[in-house]
């Protein structure tokens, strides 16, 4: 299993709020995250790197997880124990009112791939059915998509479109959503914040993933094309390769 990940604050924004890494637990096994923060002057900043240094700290001091279970109930015993941390942070720090991010955070196993998330940061899965986002954006514009309220196309362009309705550390109290897959050998995990999925289709998405690249390249290619395509946010993503360390090289 091979990863990397990489974060570009973008043409427009005079800083990243975004934040992303791989970590290893003393097994060996990996928690890939991806943050989008939100928030006051730099607030968004201060949640969405509190968020990876913590998953990172709980990450690297934790066991081997055996089973899909054991990692749902690790995700959201830390999970939520950080969005009572930033709230807490953000009730006594006044510069940090209302603060909060995006989290995306994948256990990668050979035998299970355990996936939380809140917001409209994304994750992807490349395998032998296609290209398909596995995570359901909690935004304004999906749920009015959901209702059929308006078309996928119309949410594209939405004025609303940036409005969150789920985030870590904005209130006492948070609902994320879980998902287990079985990821095969070749397969590949995407992780993505919305500056790079707002930018690059899915189509595009897709074939730089399938492209002979290195895993080091295809992540340098998509914050290029994010960039090219206007690059208005902080864009950060993760890929996890499924492929053995020793195939291709």
């Amino acid at each position: 299993m091979k990863s990397f990940f990489l974060t570009n604050r973008g043409k427009v924004r005079q800083i990243n709020e975004d934040s992303c890494g791989v970590y290893h637990n003393k097994d060996g096994q990996i928690l890939a995250v991806v943050a989008d923060g939100m928030g006051g002057h730099l607030a968004g900043d201060v949640a969405s790197h509190m968020t990876t240094s913590q998953l990172k700290s709980y990450w690297e001091a934790s066991e081997k997880l055996s089973t899909s279970d054991s990692a749902e109930s690790w995700l959201e015993e830390h999970i939520f124990k950080i969005n009572s941390n930033l709230f807490k942070h953000s009730q006594e720090n006044k510069e940090c009112k209302g603060m909060g991010t995006t989290v995306v955070a994948a256990i990668c196993t050979d035998l299970f791939t355990t996936v939380a998330h809140i917001g409209d940061s994304r994750c992807y899965c490349l395998n032998s059915h296609g290209f398909q986002q596995i995570t359901e954006d909690h935004s304004l514009v999906n749920e009015l998509v959901r209702s059929g309220h308006i078309s996928k196309e119309d949410a594209e362009h939405h004025p609303r479109k940036n409005v969150v309705l789920r985030a870590l550390g904005t209130e006492a109290n948070v609902q994320m959503d879980l998902k287990t897959l079985i990821l095969e050998e070749g397969d590949m995990l995407l992780i993505c914040s919305d500056g790079l999925s707002n930018k690059v289709s899915e189509v595009e998405l897709k074939g730089i993933l399938e492209s002979d690249d290195s895993i080091e390249k295809k992540c340098e290619k998509l914050v290029q094309l994010a960039n090219d395509n206007g690059g208005e946010d902080n864009i950060t993503l993760v890929i996890v390769d499924y492929t053995s360390e020793s195939e291709g090289e």
